[in-house]
């Protein structure tokens, strides 16, 4: 069960983010500078990076523990991300004013919260059972 739920959570950011991003609304965008695409192109390939790495970990070496924290980076740096948005100037709304949700509900943040709350719960149920 646990290596289901870390593998949910490195498709989410290893696959699925990558698929939504690599279009005209954030890679190849006519309205985003050249350095915002950059930064945008190094955290997919990174994050799909540490990815491999945490499936790796979780289905060759059996280690649940690091790629369980290292999930929890990605998913809960972009949950963090979006709490602080108003900060920077930032927005999960394109600029047509348009957003992707699910039931009201913006995707990324039901998505990354399902996950880093699952996430959560594996390394307490992994805790857990260590104490035991």
């Amino acid at each position: 069960m646990k290596k289901s739920i870390i593998t949910f959570s490195i498709i989410l950011y290893a696959v699925v983010v990558p698929f939504l991003e690599i279009n005209t609304t954030h890679v190849f965008n006519p309205d985003w500078t050249p350095h915002v695409r950059i930064h945008e192109v190094w955290q997919l390939i990174t994050n799909s990076s540490i990815g491999i790495l945490c499936l790796w970990l979780v289905w060759v070496k059996k280690d649940t523990k690091i790629s369980t924290i290292l999930s929890m980076l990605i998913t809960g740096g972009f949950l963090l991300a979006y709490i602080i948005q108003d900060f920077y100037g930032g927005s999960m709304k394109y600029l047509d004013g348009s957003e992707k949700t699910l039931l009201g509900i913006n995707i990324g943040v039901l998505g990354f919260g399902i996950a880093f709350l699952l996430l959560v719960f594996t390394l307490i149920a992994k805790s857990t059972k260590s104490k035991n």
